[in-house]
């Protein structure tokens, strides 16, 4: 009779642990979301499953052009990439983006040019812990342009987005 209680109950403690060390790693190491729309094109399709690493920032600082995660609502993130760092200004002129007063050499996005600057029209001075963030698509972004989303303060990213894990076919770490 022992022996029979003894592997439902060695069951339930095995599932207990499995849940403890999930939670573990969902709060405090990584957590999962997906993209939601076109703004991250090309790098990130809509319905991309990524990991946000959660660890990182808690001992680095978040560099430019890191794709970072940030509270979009309850339910969902915005995924978008580090265009400006704190103490830098950011402007966009004709197209182009300019970080203290310097064109940003980069080829993230689809375009060229950016179609509409947004509050970046004029200079936009982050403060000491403000990022200017731009999705990669850039004239299908709503990003730090946006006065509603606006420049993000470390402490609201979630993380630095990691590892693509769907679809297999692109599995890997970002850079």
């Amino acid at each position: 009779m022992l022996n029979r209680l003894k592997e439902p109950l060695s069951f339930i403690k095995d599932m207990i642990i499995a849940i403890a060390i999930g939670l573990f790693i969902v709060v405090f190491i990584g957590q999962l979301t997906y993209i939601r729309g076109h703004s991250m094109e090309p790098s990130l399709q809509h319905h991309d499953v990524l990991i946000i690493d959660k660890v990182s920032y808690r001992f680095t600082e978040p560099n430019r052009f890191d794709i970072v995660a940030f509270p979009y609502n309850a339910q969902e993130h915005h995924v978008k990439r580090i265009i400006g760092l704190p103490g830098e200004e950011i402007q966009i002129i004709a197209g182009f983006i300019y970080i203290n007063g310097i064109l940003l050499e980069e080829n993230f996005g689809y375009e060229e040019l950016i179609n509409e600057p947004g509050i970046a029209s004029g200079r936009v001075l982050l403060g000491e812990d403000e990022y200017f963030l731009l999705g990669d698509n850039r004239n299908r972004s709503k990003d730090s342009r946006n006065p509603t989303v606006g420049v993000r303060h470390r402490d609201e990213f979630v993380g630095r987005v990691w590892v693509r894990m769907w679809p297999l076919t692109n599995f890997g770490i970002l850079d």
